[in-house]
């Protein structure tokens, strides 16, 4: 089987763990820190703050910029649900509009429609690797007076005319393993505001400013030394995996036939977290148990989008028609775009869809 994902996890890796685990420094300590400095660099912003997931990492961006009961934040509903869910932890509630159907992020053109005076923040989505329209997005967000809280959990390294993600507003990244980088389980916050980064990191560490001086309630998102080593290694190894994405994913695009392929905005670098066409003619499921049958790995994100979930809809009263996010549920596909496939997996995964789209 040609799987979906693959994590590049090698010698050095292993090497520093066993490094932290050799000098008794485990939790958070000195690797967190060189992490975060080295994250932040790539990034091109003043901060990164680790924590222990990309949805903690939202979750304390968000509260970070004060965001609670009663208020609302614009977001996408095609997303993994911890984008919507990061905003309900704070109290909040997350406002949906529809995606852009060609390049499944937010539609931006739809969000001053959904703004009402309870609203203080945007939070886009840049899906699947590529970059949301931020031009048009913080142009909005001055308009309006609100934060820009940037979902970049499938995303490192993307970029969006001469811009990192993360670098416009306060950006959130998992380091989940099947992530374009991983530290096993982690998450980052970036910030270029120096109140930001410093409220980010009291509420990562019970509410601590000085140790067992706790000023305001907070929560243990610490990440580990161990996570924060394989961290380090694997950012090194960043530039040149996306590459290796990058690659794979013009050679898909070159050769499959019959269905849509992923569509590159100008000025944005799409680093692929995720190869994902559009499958026409309700052919997407019979196309996806064809490649399980000839031993290709495929994907479905997502096949519900998050207001039509039951307990968004039955526990919070989600009643509305988004129809392109609905569209895509049912039509979307990712293939295997990681850096692991061989040219040999690459012409195979062509000739499994190829055979079955009629190309």
């Amino acid at each position: 089987m040609i799987p979906i994902a693959k994590p590049q996890i090698g010698a050095e890796e292993k090497k520093a763990v066993l490094e932290v685990l050799d000098s008794g420094i485990i939790a958070q300590g000195p690797r967190v820190k060189a992490f975060e400095e080295a994250f932040a660099a790539m990034c091109g912003v003043k901060h990164a703050i680790a924590t222990t997931s990309g949805t903690t990492a939202l979750h304390v961006a968000l509260l970070a910029h004060g965001i609670g009961a009663g208020d609302e934040v614009i977001t996408t509903s095609f997303t993994f649900i911890a984008s919507a869910n990061s905003v309900l932890f704070t109290g909040a509630r997350p406002v949906f509009v529809d995606i852009d159907p060609v390049t499944f992020n937010i539609n931006p053109t739809l969000i001053e429609g959904a703004i009402t005076p309870r609203t203080k923040a945007i939070m886009p989505v840049h899906l699947f690797g590529l970059s949301c329209d931020m031009g048009a997005i913080m142009q909005i967000a001055k308009k309006h007076g609100l934060q820009v809280i940037e979902d970049a959990c499938q995303s490192h390294g993307a970029s969006c005319n001469g811009r990192k993600v993360g670098s416009f507003g306060t950006g959130a990244f998992s380091l989940y393993p099947t992530k374009n980088m991983t530290s096993a389980e982690g998450g980052m916050i970036t910030t270029n505001e120096d109140a930001i980064a410093e409220k980010c990191r009291v509420i990562r560490q019970h509410g601590m400013r000085r140790r067992y001086y706790h000023d305001e309630l907070g929560f243990n998102f610490r990440m580990t030394d161990v996570h924060a080593a394989i961290g380090l290694e694997q950012l090194k190894k960043l530039e040149r995996n996306n590459k290796a994405r990058q690659e794979n994913a013009s050679y898909l695009s070159a050769h499959l036939k019959g269905a849509t392929v992923p569509h590159v905005p100008k000025g944005c670098v799409h680093v692929y977290h995720q190869y994902t066409l559009r499958v026409p003619d309700g052919k997407r499921d019979a196309l996806r148990t064809h490649l399980q049958e000839n031993w290709v790995g495929s994907e479905v994100y997502y096949p519900v989008p998050v207001h039509q979930q039951s307990f968004y809809m039955a526990e919070l009263g989600y009643h509305l028609s988004l129809p392109e996010a609905e569209r895509a549920a049912q039509e979307v596909l990712s293939l295997p775009v990681h850096p692991a496939l061989s040219q040999a997996d690459l012409e195979t995964i062509v000739a499994r869809v190829n055979e079955f789209m009629g190309g």
